[in-house]
């Protein structure tokens, strides 16, 4: 019965299997319980952590698990979404390869590592929550056959923007961004005004403006942004200790190789 269930499912949670089992007629729990131990002791299936498992190739003789890190933080909560640098990864716009993943969530998820990946939780913005908005800007794809959700790449830009300490950094951010030929930028402006942060519309808007050409921006969606921007200079990022200079159109303070990315004259 679990061999049907496994070759369909890379990785499960024990819910998942719950229901699956349910659909089958094996309602009793003794029974769930009693199939994982089997596997797990002849090393068809590797735990991860309580409830979340993933399964070994059949014929491997060394009992290693089959590992889709993608579909492991998509199972890591119940509403998990892969976010920030991942999302940049899972739609192939990431300029590196990360061993850290992000995925938001509402529940209390801790950091779990396993086989050397990171799996890091990110509570959904505040301001998302408190207007029921928090899968705005977030999408259903398939992996192996499984679901998953993910933030769009509109979303991603703002939400790497507005953190990015979870995408390896301003240069990688750039970069990364940088490789999308296109953008719904009504999305973009429409989510950086719903997070109500102006540091945060103020970093968008420099992007922007920067990518204008390339873009397509038009001055309707800036004049948006910029409507919102913060009264006085803001930091784009606090703490750095790089030389900084200020972009009076957008009142932010941002690091000097940002402004000038710098990065593009080392080849």
């Amino acid at each position: 019965m679990l061999p049907d269930f496994l070759r369909t499912h890379p990785v499960f949670t024990a819910k998942e299997l719950t229901e699956y089992l349910a659909r089958q007629k094996a309602r009793s729990k003794w029974t769930e319980k009693a199939l994982l131990a089997y596997h797990l002791k002849k090393k068809h299936i590797a735990r991860v952590r309580r409830g979340l498992y993933t399964t070994v190739p059949p014929g491997s003789k060394t009992g290693t698990p089959l590992i889709d890190s993608y579909l492991l933080a998509s199972r890591m909560a119940q509403d998990a979404v892969l976010a920030y640098h991942t999302a940049l990864e899972f739609h192939g716009r990431a300029y590196s390869t990360f061993q850290n993943f992000y995925y938001l969530t509402n529940s209390s998820a801790r950091v779990v590592v396993y086989r050397g990946n990171r799996f890091q939780p990110v509570k959904f913005p505040r301001r998302l929550r408190e207007h029921g908005k928090t899968l705005f800007g977030v999408l259903d794809r398939e992996r192996s056959g499984l679901s998953l959700r993910v933030t769009s790449l509109e979303r991603t830009l703002v939400d790497t923007l507005d953190r990015p300490d979870l995408c390896g950094g301003w240069e990688e951010v750039w970069r990364s961004l940088e490789s999308v030929e296109f953008f719904d930028l009504d999305q973009i402006v429409e989510y950086s005004l719903l997070l109500a942060n102006a540091t945060t519309i103020a970093k968008v808007g420099f992007f922007l403006e920067q990518h204008k050409q390339a873009l397509m921006v038009e001055e309707s969606h800036l004049r948006r942004l910029r409507e919102h921007r913060p009264r006085s200079p803001h930091y784009a990022a606090r703490g750095d200790k790089r030389p900084v200079q200020l972009s009076s159109q957008w009142n932010l303070i941002l690091p000097t190789d940002v402004v000038e990315r710098s990065w593009e004259e080392v080849r």
